[in-house]
């Protein structure tokens, strides 16, 4: 106890600006990197290393000789995975912009707005056979695809989506980003899916969606040009065929409880 107050003798305000500085640094770091699929890869690397600390304890010779290996080639190889993250925070440090205020949760009443939006642009579009491909943004962060893109950062409403897809206008063909209640951006390009089982029937716009959807937990609406289809990407998977409906209690059902596990995650992590 008393070489541990010993070390108090040292802390003055120098120390109290250095763990600010640290802190706000690293809080603005998460929140970065929040926006991208880099999330993920900080979890398994967080997952390497309460396993390499448990063989290490545990005294598991194999295990513990293979995790050495692992982290020598990781070591090398995480520069270049975290080449667009490490990107985008040089650049906004330049800019001025890495201290920067972040979006707060959505309320259920801004949720409910934004469904409804959705689904009114979607019967629109649909009705009138204009091809369309929107993206809302989840839990893993799609900030790669809205760099693609022209950055608009508008409020969501029917209309205005409606608008952006109208064919020949400089938006139409590409993918539409929603951030929360705000359009990201518009235009963006998106990976298409390589899976070979996918239907032969469907165009770039679907193939598109479910390649997104295979590498984050967006979900993505497409509306056919051909049929005025709408279908709804998830995870790899696609439903066709949706009505005024079925697309809002889909909608509802997974952003609600997207927004129902995030609180959860924020209250365990609190205590």
């Amino acid at each position: 106890m008393a070489q541990l107050l010993s070390q108090f003798r040292y802390f003055d305000w120098r120390s109290v600006i250095d763990i600010v500085a640290v802190a706000a640094v690293l809080y603005q770091f998460l929140m970065l990197i929040k926006g991208t699929r880099a999330v993920q890869l900080i979890k398994g690397l967080v997952v390497l290393i309460i396993v390499s600390y448990l063989s290490e304890r545990l005294r598991l010779t194999t295990i513990s000789w293979l995790l050495s290996r692992v982290w020598q080639m990781l070591f090398v190889a995480l520069p270049i995975v975290f080449q667009p993250e490490l990107r985008r925070a040089l650049e906004q440090l330049g800019r001025g912009k890495f201290f920067t205020r972040h979006p707060s949760t959505l309320g259920n009443e801004v949720l409910d707005k934004v469904i409804e939006e959705m689904v009114r642009c979607t019967q629109v579009l649909s009705k009138n056979r204009i091809g369309a491909l929107v993206v809302i943004e989840r839990e893993t962060g799609v900030q790669d695809f809205v760099e693609t893109g022209i950055k608009i950062d508008g409020v969501v409403s029917s209309e205005f989506l409606v608008n952006i897809f109208i064919p020949n206008t400089p938006l139409h063909d590409g993918a539409v980003i929603i951030r929360g209640d705000r359009v990201a951006a518009a235009g963006c390009f998106l990976p298409l899916s390589e899976n070979p089982d996918i239907q032969k029937e469907l165009g770039t716009r679907h193939r598109a969606a479910l390649g997104l959807s295979e590498v984050s937990d967006a979900i993505i609406v497409v509306v056919s040009e051909e049929t005025g289809a709408i279908s709804v990407a998830i995870e790899g998977g696609l439903t066709r065929f949706l009505d005024e409906k079925s697309l809002k209690d889909l909608l509802e059902r997974e952003l609600r409880f997207e927004k129902i596990v995030s609180t959860l995650s924020f209250w365990r992590g609190a205590k």
